[in-house]
């Protein structure tokens, strides 16, 4: 029995930004020059694949809060300090202050 593929619970818009991402990271990884020798690609590429990339992660941290879903993207430490802070808000029993005369 195979097991389900897990971009099928992708939308289709996150399908599309995942496939860019790849193609972009390709691209970069495909024409890496060693130091010293002139790149391929022209400055306003090099830049405007990076403005693509920053966009599509943009795009995909904003998909991800729409569906109430944390970000896994980044790795947080046990002890780093919370965004959120609960605050119980059950209010305390009065105490019964029954005197005995």
């Amino acid at each position: 029995m195979a097991s389900e593929d897990p971009t099928s619970t992708l939308t289709k818009e996150q399908r599309i930004l995942r496939m860019c991402r790849r193609v972009l990271t390709d691209i970069a990884k495909d024409t890496v020059t060693p130091p010293g020798m002139k790149h391929p690609l022209s400055e306003t590429t090099i830049q405007g694949i990076r403005d693509c990339l920053q966009l599509i992660a943009s795009r995909e941290a904003e998909i991800l809060i729409e569906q109430g879903r944390p970000s896994t993207s980044k790795p947080h430490f046990i002890d780093e300090p919370q965004k959120n802070v609960v605050v119980e808000l059950t209010p305390k029993k009065p105490k019964n202050h029954q005197s005995e005369e």
